[in-house]
């Protein structure tokens, strides 16, 4: 019998959708949970969707799995994994009643030792300095006055960064004194209600709405800026042995602390053995990311934090070794491991539509290999809907072409 998946997403945002498609490329039955006008309920591939309700969301993860019986979970965000950990604890509390989603909670994610790790971004560059990692000092900053002792020591610019954002939405590089501070203050202060109800009303996304409401303040951290470029490391993982691997150099990106839109693979000794060791040290399973800078001067890559859910490059099929939804399609069902044909021999690959939305006569829309999901439609529909809206919303871009203009490759 084919091994039930479900996806858990807080957000409307669709890579997870390909990854979806991915996993039931792959052999197994794909159910999710999301938010109201995901893509994931209008494709072909997802057998059930059940609503995810950012008001009650651990009551929407634990119905959604006491109806769908999966057999694993992936959380396709930061905020769906940092949930999950929470419905794990509550369930906890239940005792025998709630054992059973602890053990497939435990069977997706991991160990629950490393729960408080995965998501604070201090604790987990402390750990890799400890497994003797190359990772830029990070230091948990409380107030201002820390702020200012951080910036005498370590100097400018500097990095500081939110615990439970990502995407780039919590991370800010400072220059000077002041920006810092503008950025800290930025970065800790709770949602504006403003911003929350106009997310829960436009966006059918209610995640902002306690923290609002709660005036719950952030933890923000320092990090030693190190000068290079970025590079990112995805790994499927079963506890705590990495499966297989995608290592890739970002070569553009949206915006500068966005999320990649061009990405070159490449393969990387320190960068495989860091994912490795912090997979083995934390206990993990899953599909999971790592982000790296490689120092300019020496190539060194530098560990600067974990994405602790798929990323946007989970479900790519890059031969063997590098064909995650097929490794762990493998290990849930104790099949052997078979992977899909690669769906590129290029190096370069080019994400839709986050290169098309930064540059619609981008010619790494041509060179390398575009990623358009053609074999869901809605799916492609449901980007370019996206992708007009976010573009649109930035009144310094012009607004994007339609998509028949595009011409773009399918390979």
């Amino acid at each position: 019998m084919k091994p039930t998946v479900l996806i858990a997403t807080t957000s409307r945002w669709f890579p997870t959708a390909r990854l979806a498609m991915a996993l039931a490329g792959a052999g197994c039955m794909v159910d999710a949970v999301c938010p109201s006008g995901h893509p994931l309920a209008s494709m072909r591939t997802v057998r059930r969707v059940y609503a995810y309700r950012g008001l009650t969301p651990l009551s929407s993860f634990a119905g959604a799995i006491a109806a769908a019986r999966p057999d694993l979970i992936v959380p396709g965000d930061d905020l769906a994994t940092s949930q999950l950990h929470d419905l794990h604890t509550q369930e906890g509390r239940r005792g025998k009643a709630g054992f059973w989603i602890c053990e497939l909670i435990e069977r997706s994610l991991g160990a629950p030792e490393s729960f408080p790790v995965v998501y604070a971004r201090t604790p987990f560059i402390e750990m890799a300095r400890e497994q003797g990692i190359r990772a830029p000092q990070t230091e948990i900053i409380p107030d201002l006055d820390g702020l200012r002792k951080w910036v005498a020591r370590v100097g400018l610019p500097t990095v500081l960064k939110a615990d439970g954002t990502s995407g780039g939405e919590g991370v800010r590089v400072a220059n000077t004194l002041e920006e810092a501070e503008r950025a800290f203050r930025a970065l800790q202060a709770p949602p504006l209600l403003a911003r929350a109800i106009k997310r829960a009303l436009v966006d059918q996304d209610k995640s902002l709405v306690w923290p609002s409401l709660l005036r719950r303040r952030s933890v923000v951290n320092a990090q030693v800026l190190v000068a290079g470029h970025e590079a990112t490391t995805t790994v499927a993982c079963w506890n705590g042995v990495v499966l297989a691997s995608l290592h890739f150099e970002v070569v553009n990106k949206r915006s500068s602390v966005g999320p990649s839109s061009v990405l070159r693979l490449i393969e990387n000794a320190e960068m495989s053995a860091a994912a490795e060791k912090m997979v083995r040290r934390l206990g993990l399973t899953g599909i999971l990311g790592f982000d790296f800078m490689l120092e300019a001067d020496t190539g060194h890559a530098h560990l600067i934090e974990i994405n602790p859910r798929a990323t946007q490059v989970g479900h790519l099929a890059l031969g063997a070794g590098r064909d995650l939804p097929a490794a762990l399609y493998s290990a849930v069902s104790r099949e052997p491991f078979r992977a899909a044909p690669k769906i590129t021999e290029k190096d370069i690959v080019t994400l839709f539509p986050q290169e098309w939305m930064r540059d619609p006569a981008s010619p790494f829309l041509t060179s390398g290999y575009h990623d358009v999901p053609w074999e869901e439609p809605e799916l492609l529909r449901a980007c370019v809907r996206k992708a007009w809206k976010l573009k649109r919303h930035d009144s310094q871009l012009p607004e994007l072409p339609a998509l028949s203009t595009l011409r773009i490759p399918r390979s």
